[in-house]
């Protein structure tokens, strides 16, 4: 089975370090075995996150502060209007981290498109994009971890939230693709509440006492 916790969304945003914190509790707990798989979603506070190949020319370069995480990728920005997830679950043996990055991209792909946007993976790129007039833009980004079995940290998928955030740095260090939302996809307004259910729902069918 899998538990899904949403800890905040708008107006409530969850600043990054007491969600950093929340996952560190709950994915004790899941190795224990005293809680079963489970996925945090939430919005954060506007805030810079540096994954561990992020590197200097890609961060910003006006003196804002990043929060160098212990995630796998780059450089990347979260903050109000972005549905953040984390699925904290227990991955099969031998552990394949490229497998469940493919597996959170494959979910993604079929919750988003409940809701009218047509996403698709890029080879050789982690993530959900989706083909615009003039480009190849993400709309969702992954970067995980995985310890003593059990990943942490994983998606964020942009909603209505602004992009100025992205300017400033080299998005998942990617500096040939634009990034978007599923607001500007769709044409309409798109929040993280309304689709946290859909994610929620395909998760929980995925991660329902199966591990593959």
């Amino acid at each position: 089975m899998l538990d899904v916790i949403t800890a905040g969304l708008a107006p409530h945003y969850v600043p990054y370090h007491e969600g950093w914190g929340l996952q560190r509790r709950v994915h004790a707990e899941v190795v224990s075995g005293d809680r079963p798989d489970t996925l945090l979603l939430l919005e954060h506070e506007a805030v810079f996150t540096a994954g561990r190949r992020t590197q200097a020319h890609e961060r910003p370069t006006d003196g804002t502060p990043v929060i160098d995480v212990d995630r796998g990728g780059k450089i990347t920005w979260h903050g109000p209007g972005q549905l953040v997830g984390y699925p904290i679950v227990r991955l099969p043996e031998p552990i394949d981290v490229v497998a469940h990055v493919r597996r959170l991209e494959r979910l993604l792909i079929d919750a988003l498109r409940l809701h009218g946007v047509a996403g698709y993976r890029v080879e050789g790129r982690s993530g959900v994009w989706v083909g615009r007039p003039l480009s190849e833009d993400k709309i969702a980004a992954i970067g995980v971890r995985v310890e003593k079995g059990i990943t942490m940290h994983g998606f964020a998928v942009n909603c209505d939230n602004t992009l100025a955030g992205f300017r400033g740095i080299i998005p998942c260090g990617i500096t040939d693709a634009g990034v978007t939302t599923v607001s500007e996809v769709v044409g309409g307004d798109v929040a993280p509440a309304d689709i946290a259910d859909s994610i929620a729902a395909v998760f929980a069918a995925e991660y329902s006492g199966v591990l593959a």
